[in-house]
């Protein structure tokens, strides 16, 4: 499957079969984040399918070409979390194992919480449950780490500073917070087009809409991976996060490295997520 479709849109997804042929209905959704795709997977992806996994790494709505919705309005948690649902249907799976880094993570903390009788476990990467994270504004210095997070809500103008240089003022701002060159050029070639970049910022313009949208206690097995190195998210944030889960919960710091983990850390992330589906399989119904 290279492609699937929800709400009238689209998806380019990568479909890696498991190694071994079968996968006995072990999945595994890897959701990328801002600013993004499938390719933030690439290092990990070959891990998981010879543990035996299929592995299935979409370009999330505003990233596929077929699925740029302009408005905000398409954009709320609630409906990322059901394109999502849509690709696990459309795969054939009951159940799987979802893994989310940065925005991605949001979508997988909402899923977790509000469908978790479709996950086997859940993995997020570098930001914490959503309510971990607005409470950490009021107790860290959490909200000048998300500075960007109100400059986004302008309209039309942070992708014309975005796309400036041909992306290259993503690109340098990239290499600035850790992310490596080759993966800062990629994900800096759409931005050089401001229109590609309306709906990767359309995420975080519809965050009054998210808000509204309780994201609950997580039940199901969790493993939770921060980096002490990274630059967007606080370790308050981070610790106050298994305040939030109920079930199995995992939570890892990764000393040294950068908000970038797929990327920057990938033989880490990847026997991290091994380990966790592993663990998960031995909980009652999962």
């Amino acid at each position: 499957m290279d492609r699937f479709t929800n709400d009238g849109f689209t998806f380019e997804v990568t479909d890696t079969p498991p190694a071994d042929g079968d996968a006995a209905g072990r999945v595994a959704v890897l959701l990328h984040g801002f600013p993004e795709d499938h390719h933030s997977w690439d290092a990990v992806t070959p891990a998981l399918a010879a543990a035996g996994y299929r592995v299935l790494a979409p370009d999330q709505r505003g990233y596929s070409p077929g699925a740029r919705p302009v408005r905000r309005s398409a954009y709320p948690l609630s409906r990322l979390a059901g394109d999502v649902l849509a690709l696990a249907d459309a795969a054939g799976a009951q159940r799987f194992h979802l893994v989310g880094h940065d925005w991605g993570a949001a979508v997988a903390w909402y899923l977790a919480g509000r469908h978790p009788h479709r996950l086997a476990s859940v993995a997020a990467l570098s930001v914490p449950h959503p309510e971990a994270f607005a409470r950490a504004f009021a107790v860290s210095d959490q909200a000048l780490r998300s500075w960007y997070m109100a400059a986004f809500q302008v309209p039309r103008l942070p992708e014309l500073v975005l796309a400036r240089g041909g992306g290259e003022t993503m690109r340098t701002a990239l290499i600035r917070a850790g992310l490596d060159p080759a993966s800062a050029a990629r994900y800096a070639a759409r931005a050089a087009d401001p229109a590609a970049m309306r709906g990767p910022l359309n995420w975080y313009r519809a965050l009054p809409l998210s808000l509204r949208e309780r994201v609950g206690r997580i039940g199901v097995p969790t493993l939770f991976m921060w980096s002490d190195g990274d630059r967007f998210v606080s370790r308050t944030a981070a610790e106050r996060c298994g305040r939030l889960v109920s079930g199995p919960y995992r939570f890892e710091v990764v000393e040294g490295a950068s908000h970038w983990l797929p990327e920057e850390v990938p033989e880490r992330v990847s026997a991290s997520l091994v380990r966790h589906f592993a663990r998960a399989r031995a909980f009652p119904g999962r």
